[in-house]
């Protein structure tokens, strides 16, 4: 099985803004423009699996008319800490985060060991049932989660793995990974 992942095109919202599960919309320009680009690098007539966010799932819903809304593949919910200023929360907050990002909850949301273990029963599942290719649209956090499943990590080094260095994970990059 092969997986196609896509990262979201870039959301509404200022720069600078902390945010993760907050449900933002794409400039449907942006995405019309993206999309001659992404059906080409994109198999065909496969299944499109999506974040429920609507930055992924409008993207899904335009390359395909298979799509499956997974709720696992949502990003990270930075709990308070969601549309403020990166600059305006508090340097000891990032600080205790950096210090554990694996296991620390930003602002009381999720940890990242706790969306490790989403992603981990999402592709499980995936493995489970299906047989060829599938695109899964979705956020840089579960691309670099799903990546270090695929090379056989259990939820907790897929945590280390994914928070050990920052991403660079485009909007809009395809990462395609072989499962085994």
């Amino acid at each position: 099985m092969r997986l196609h992942l896509v990262r979201h095109l870039a959301p509404l919202v200022g720069p600078g803004i902390c945010y993760g599960r907050t449900d933002l919309a794409v400039d449907p320009h942006t995405e019309a423009a993206a999309l001659p680009a992404l059906r080409q690098a994109l198999p065909v007539g496969v299944p499109i699996y999506s974040s429920p966010l609507q930055r992924c799932a409008s993207l899904a819903r335009r390359l395909g008319a298979d799509v499956r809304i997974d709720a696992r593949l949502v990003e990270l919910d930075f709990g308070a800490w969601e549309m403020r200023r990166w600059d305006q929360i508090a340097r000891s907050e990032i600080d205790a985060w950096a210090a554990d990002v694996a296991h620390y909850r930003p602002g009381g949301g999720d940890s990242v060991i706790g969306m490790a273990h989403r992603i981990d029963a999402f592709y499980n599942t995936l493995l489970a049932g299906e047989r060829g290719d599938a695109i899964v649209i979705c956020h840089a956090g579960s691309m670099r989660l799903l990546a270090a499943r695929q090379r056989g990590l259990d939820p907790e080094a897929m945590a280390r793995a994914a928070a050990e260095r920052p991403h660079a994970i485009a909007y809009g990059e395809v990462l395609t990974i072989d499962c085994v």
